[in-house]
């Protein structure tokens, strides 16, 4: 095995050049797809503590249960049990960041 067979097999785990060309600009997409979910996730994040100020300087509580309900059940009607786990996450990232 040559040295460049070498290197595509540990980067990508192909056995050719083409299949390591296809998931080189896959993972290339994928980390652009993560940059901008990151982003989003941070938007949401300032976007939920405009809320939770609103909220307690009215004298509300922080958190809407009702509303974490609803989000989770959004969450899971999308992606099944494991969007639950990944409601509760950004949930738990976006509260009392304020």
């Amino acid at each position: 095995m040559t040295v460049t067979e070498q290197t595509t097999t540990e980067k990508t785990g192909a056995r050719t050049d083409e299949a390591a060309t296809v998931i080189t600009g896959a993972r290339e997409r994928i980390d652009a797809l993560d940059d901008r979910i990151i982003g989003l996730i941070q938007e949401r994040m300032a976007v939920s503590a405009v809320i939770q100020e609103a909220r307690l300087s009215s004298g509300g509580r922080r958190v809407n249960l009702a509303r974490e309900m609803e989000v989770l059940g959004h969450y899971r009607d999308a992606f099944g049990k494991p969007g639950t786990s990944l409601a509760m996450t950004m949930l738990e990232l976006c509260r009392g960041r304020i």
